[in-house]
């Protein structure tokens, strides 16, 4: 386990990132271009972190055309990072049951290696029926196979030679190289299928579902609340998705949308202090259903929204 990332999440401050593909494509699958670009305006703006998905199939029935990005996130995340400079890459999430622990520590620990301090390791125990159908692995028994995998994980990517008999594989007078130059903090995304002590005692931080905020303060109250009895005095950042669609009218009244908002920026800054209040630490924007180029989305929230919160 290991401390936060201290210059990406504070307590009581709010950072805001952006999910790829930073994209308008509506119900379309994405086209994936310009993504380079994008990426270093975001950087150059003062968004903290991109985050890509895990997704292997193409599945219409889940309503989701861009599978995640496109891409396999892990490779996809490296090109990025390769194609910037500091903006921290982030993996919401991992989907364990479908990668072995030990490709999955050899695959982080490389990234880790290469780009240090820029990964950040979301992880979850996924819902796509038919990547789980189509690997078959029994997506009932997914919180079983987490918390296995969660275990091979942590003691290949840190132990030296360390002795692991698992369902998964036996580990003996062998060893994971490279390691990583520092521990990773592990975000745990939504339950995992596990108990909120589970994850609260396990994660160094928590990614969760879009919420009002007023829902969202019970929730992470409930989550921090629980995080101190087993690690008192540690600060858990709380991350959550926002699709969001911002009007070119500033003054546009907050509507809602299948779990984010169309809206105008004077209202998104009093909805994102609200969520800073309720306990939110991060904040990632989605773009897909934005009526405008996501160019003009990305000056408008990098020239008004991002500075108000610079140092709240």
């Amino acid at each position: 386990m290991s401390s936060n990332y201290s210059d990406l999440f504070q307590s009581d401050q709010l950072s805001f990132g952006l999910t790829i593909p930073i994209e308008n494509y509506g119900s379309q699958v994405p086209h994936m271009q310009d993504q380079v670009e994008h990426a270093r305006r975001a950087e150059t703006l003062g968004f903290s972190c991109l985050w890509l998905q895990d997704v292997l199939l193409e599945d219409p029935s889940f309503e989701d055309p861009a599978t995640g990005q496109i891409y396999d996130s892990l490779i996809y995340l490296t090109y990025l990072a390769s194609h910037t400079r500091t903006i921290k890459l982030g993996t919401a999430a991992v989907v364990f049951p479908l990668r072995h622990p030990l490709r999955t520590a050899k695959e982080v620990a490389s990234i880790e290696r290469l780009f240090p301090g820029r990964l950040v390791l979301g992880i979850s125990s996924g819902d796509r029926r038919k990547d789980f159908s189509a690997l078959n692995i029994p997506i009932m028994e997914r919180g079983e196979w987490f918390r296995e995998s969660y275990a091979y994980f942590t003691r290949i990517l840190y132990e030296e030679f360390p002795h692991i008999s698992s369902p998964l594989g036996t580990v003996e007078k062998a060893n994971l190289v490279p390691k990583p130059t520092r521990s990773l903090p592990i975000y745990m995304t939504g339950y995992c299928q596990q108990s909120i002590d589970w994850i609260a005692q396990h994660g160094d931080g928590w990614m969760f579902y879009p919420q009002r905020p007023e829902q969202q303060k019970k929730t992470i109250q409930t989550y921090r609340e629980t995080a101190a009895y087993y690690q008192p005095h540690t600060f858990k950042p709380f991350l959550m998705p926002m699709p969001l669609e911002l009007m070119d009218q500033p003054d546009y009244p907050p509507e809602k949308i299948p779990a984010g908002y169309r809206i105008g920026r004077h209202a998104l800054l009093d909805l994102l202090e609200d969520y800073r209040k309720s306990g939110v630490n991060h904040i990632f924007f989605n773009l897909a259903q934005s009526s405008r180029p996501v160019a003009e989305v990305l000056e408008e929230l990098g020239t008004y929204v991002l500075p108000a919160f610079s140092n709240t």
